[in-house]
């Protein structure tokens, strides 16, 4: 359990730095004077973290997991370490200026969040065995949910108030600095009470090629994904030329992997039923959860004319309802068996709270949209654990590392994937739907931390365009979740294994 706590709380560092850092952004870019770069801050460690996590997963059946997971806490706090001292001795050789230098150190900071995430879940599957490890699981969530509440909270209280609690820092640098003390306490915790978790079969050579040409491949697929719509559309020369980059990288990838005798990804993962058919789901899953978190807020703002501060709070609901239903279902299917039920169950909720979203008039009452976002949470909830407990109890123990950072990838690209796609609906919209004369209407750019919009009252024009802009993104989401509801009904059900030695539940078929 001191092992579980301390992965917890490496896990929830790398959960809470994709929300108190958004926050601090305005006043990192006006002390740093980096207005025209202010979206690769969240775009390197995006791209940085999703490269990284198939490797993670490969590397943790090689190596001792405890090895691994110490690598990743060490190298994001080294990047927390020189976020936070970004800028504060001019310019440097090669690094340039102190926004350039942010940017080149979320990318540090991107290589050990990566693992933060994978090797969570990887070492909870050799701590527990599936028929246990749904209660266990059950916490991710609840790691995810009560980040998303307090990093914003946090992140504005240090940006703001922060200056002078530590003489001669200004305050957002302590949004990185405070990393630096918990990210001890989890080191203390992962290497006086992990056991070293060593691999069940004798290690072979890394395959550095394969590693190269994944990164190659990925890094330039999420760059193209975050790119600015207004300046770089779908057929801009430098958008094609990254998809292009990337498809060629990817499908060298996918060539030297079924050629090498240990490949990063094993592709005989994908004959096993569970393995496709639960990815497939989270693919989807990622971008209906993107949908709201990102999208909600604009909403608040654009429609019903609430500050930015009540738009953030009203994220609160849907966090708990995340958290309560990870709970919820981790604890049920532990005691009960059948996780495919609570996913359905856990779908047909959000499906309910989102047709909720999609049908809001502009005269919706604030307390409404909370009560809806709650529902949303609710159902959001169990899909955090229960894929995952799904792909790990069908999935040879000797590949767990990969099955399981292969699940944490299809999520995060299918969030970028439906992010640039929600937005593109939102432009489209609004161009057509926004009158010339409301020029001075806000026009928002999606990017990685959420929509980003002129302050001010909005008009009735612009309050109807927004409604019917963001109805029409729910409208989206909605279609991405019933793809992933019946994806989820060819999920074979599988009865949760009691022990992590043996072959696979079903024999993995």
């Amino acid at each position: 359990m001191l092992t579980f706590g301390g992965i917890l709380l490496a896990m929830f560092l790398g959960a809470l730095d994709q929300t108190i850092v958004s926050t601090a952004l305005p006043r990192i870019v006006a002390d740093l004077h980096g207005l025209d770069r202010f979206t690769w801050v969240a775009t390197a460690y995006l791209v940085a973290s999703t490269a990284l996590v198939p490797i993670y997963g490969k590397l943790a059946d090689m190596y001792s997991r405890r090895t691994i997971e110490v690598v990743a806490v060490s190298v994001f706090l080294l990047g927390s370490g020189l976020c936070g001292l970004a800028g504060e001795f001019g310019p440097l050789p090669l690094l340039g200026d102190g926004m350039t230098q942010l940017v080149v150190f979320r990318a540090v900071q991107g290589l050990g969040g990566a693992g933060l995430f994978a090797m969570a879940f990887i070492i909870i599957a050799d701590l527990f065995p599936p028929a246990e490890r749904g209660r266990y699981q059950g916490f991710t969530g609840a790691v995810f949910g009560t980040s998303s509440v307090l990093g914003p909270l946090l992140g504005g209280f240090l940006t703001d108030r922060g200056t002078g609690l530590i003489p001669g820092v200004a305050g957002w640098r302590l949004v990185f600095y405070v990393n630096l003390p918990l990210g001890l306490v989890a080191l203390w915790f992962i290497v006086s009470q992990m056991p070293p978790l060593r691999p069940r079969t004798a290690p072979k050579p890394f395959d550095f090629v394969s590693a190269l040409l994944l990164v190659a491949g990925l890094g330039p697929l999420v760059v193209a994904l975050q790119l600015n719509r207004a300046q770089y559309g779908w057929t801009a020369p430098l958008t094609l030329g990254l998809l292009g980059g990337a498809l060629v990288a990817l499908a060298l990838f996918v060539v030297r992997s079924l050629r090498h005798e240990n490949p990063i990804l094993n592709f005989s993962l994908f004959n096993n039923k569970v393995f496709r058919t639960a990815n497939a789901a989270l693919f989807l899953m990622g971008g209906a959860f993107l949908g709201v978190i990102i999208f909600e807020p604009l909403f608040m703002v654009n429609v019903l004319g609430e500050s930015a501060t009540r738009a953030g709070v009203s994220l609160i609901p849907l966090s708990l309802g995340v958290v309560t239903g990870s709970l919820l279902a981790g604890q049920m299917v532990s005691r009960f068996g059948h996780y495919k039920y609570w996913m359905l169950g856990g779908l047909t909720l959000l499906l309910g709270g989102l047709s909720l979203l999609a049908t809001m008039p502009p005269t919706v009452q604030y307390h409404q949209v909370l009560m809806y976002l709650a529902v949303c949470g609710l159902g959001l909830g169990p899909t955090m654990p229960l894929y995952t407990l799904a792909v790990q109890n069908a999935t040879d123990p000797r590949l767990v590392g990969q099955a399981t950072s292969a699940s944490q990838f299809f999520r995060q690209i299918g969030g970028a994937l439906a992010a640039s796609a929600l937005g593109a609906v939102l432009s489209f919209t609004l161009a057509h739907e926004l009158p010339a004369t409301a020029a001075a209407a806000p026009r928002p750019t999606v990017v990685a931390e959420g929509p980003v919009v002129a302050a001010g009252a909005p008009s009735p024009a612009t309050r109807a365009a927004f409604s019917k802009a963001i109805g029409r993104i729910y409208l989206f989401t909605i279609f991405l979740v019933v793809g992933g509801f019946v994806t989820t009904l060819f999920i074979p059900e599988l009865p949760l294994r009691k022990t992590n030695d043996g072959p696979p539940a079903g024999g993995g078929e």
